[in-house]
């Protein structure tokens, strides 16, 4: 958890407090997640020039050249308590929590952003996420960013970039379509859905793919990714959105986490099994285990 709708959910909550903001007041809580976090000083005092996603990750850049990376990680979310006056972009205040005055940080609030307009907390029970300060000149080749496939709500994801990107790959569809080397971002979750939608069974092989059936994948993921966005994402243990609101796309679910029940289309019980350590969601009538031959390339001398 949190995928790519979850984060940039989370992105366009924080933009109307955090974009073009001084940092007034930074409190780092916890010297280390899945990596050392940088000292308060050294981001305290700068402002949010700009607010960005790639993949997984926000991106914050600074007035010092250098920008805080942020991943969620597992557990990760952020709260945002009431603003000290409202912003012309943000939504009512009554959907926000208390003043920050009256609420005492909770012991795995790991850092606490000030602006003049609000404040944010980073909450991560299980310390998997990540808070970075990176320089500018470096992110390029960052080893978190260097070789990121393409963002599939962008022009750069194509049905033919997809089918390009799984020649040569024998491994299942599903795990390959949550390389971040093929395209960002679609999670778990996601590439269960979007699988599904596309009447593909997740146990084929991604060579397999016709250009036919890359074009019905891209399609629904790009479907897919858009529908959880306009419903905030999914919330199935700790991520809610930084209003302190849930997501809701757990509702559409149509076969994640669904094992046993039936299908809404066709009434077979989903199957269930693990692919790559995590757990593949399927029904075995619409995303049938037999697909047809990819067609054999043409010889030169036919």
């Amino acid at each position: 958890m949190p995928e790519l709708p979850e984060v940039e959910t989370t992105r366009l909550a924080l933009a109307p407090y955090l974009l073009g903001q001084p940092l007034h007041s930074v409190n780092i809580r916890a010297p280390k997640l899945r990596q050392a976090t940088p000292k308060a000083s050294l981001l305290q005092g700068r402002t949010v020039q700009t607010l960005t996603r790639r993949a997984k990750y926000i991106l914050a850049g600074l007035s010092d050249d250098h920008t805080l990376l942020i991943h969620l990680g597992m557990s990760g979310s952020f709260s945002i308590f009431r603003a000290l006056q409202a912003p012309h972009t943000a939504a009512p205040l009554i959907r926000y929590t208390t003043n920050p005055q009256s609420a005492e940080p909770h012991k795995h609030d790991h850092a606490i952003f000030t602006t003049p307009l609000a404040e944010m907390r980073y909450n991560d029970p299980r310390r998997f996420g990540l808070l970075l300060r990176i320089p500018n000149a470096a992110l390029a080749t960052h080893p978190l960013l260097a070789n990121l496939g393409p963002e599939p709500l962008s022009p750069a994801f194509t049905p033919h970039r997809l089918y390009a990107a799984l020649q040569g790959k024998s491994t299942a569809i599903k795990p390959t379509l949550m390389d971040a080397k093929v395209v960002v971002g679609v999670g778990n979750i996601y590439a269960s859905e979007s699988l599904f939608a596309a009447h593909i069974n997740p146990m084929l092989a991604a060579n397999r793919l016709s250009l036919a059936q890359c074009k019905t994948l891209y399609a629904a993921v790009v479907d897919v990714l858009n529908h959880a966005l306009q419903l905030g994402g999914s919330t199935l243990r700790d991520y809610q959105q930084p209003t302190g609101e849930a997501g809701h796309f757990q509702d559409e679910f149509k076969v994640y986490g669904r094992a046993g029940q039936a299908c809404y289309t066709c009434g077979t019980p989903i199957l269930q099994a693990t692919q790559a350590q995590r757990s593949t969601f399927w029904c075995p009538y619409c995303q049938p285990s037999y697909q047809p031959a990819k067609p054999m390339k043409k010889s030169r001398n036919a």
